[in-house]
């Protein structure tokens, strides 16, 4: 069930008119879980869903949460990030893991010592 704010249109058109026809993003930058930051603020004039994004990510904001907030597919999210992310607006990075597997050597060498005992 999406949770969309009254009012909204999520008709075909409308998305449409949003992303301006296009139907990719045309990069790779973005998946569910990449985080967002603004780099600055909305100017005037801005589209609002633009606009709305800024907003919200003041602090590093996950894809899927932007797109829940805004009540949009996430695919359309993705196209309107590419818009901010090539102006500048945005910078994207990918969370970092909480842990990292060891070296494949080192393991090797464990491997060894342990059959050595």
């Amino acid at each position: 069930m999406s949770r969309t704010r009254p009012g909204r249109d999520d008709s075909p058109d409308r998305l449409y008119t949003l992303t301006g026809g296009r139907s990719s993003s045309g990069s790779d930058a973005f998946d569910l879980v990449t985080l967002i930051v603004a780099e600055c603020d909305p100017v005037p004039g801005m589209q609002s869903e633009h606009a709305a994004i800024l907003r919200m990510c003041d602090y590093p904001t996950a894809v899927v949460e932007i797109a829940a907030e805004l009540g949009l597919p996430v695919s359309i999210v993705r196209i309107l990030l590419a818009d901010l992310l090539g102006t500048g607006r945005i910078s994207a990075r990918h969370p970092r893991a909480a842990y990292r597997l060891p070296d494949p050597d080192i393991l090797e060498q464990v491997l060894v010592g342990l059959r050595n005992l």
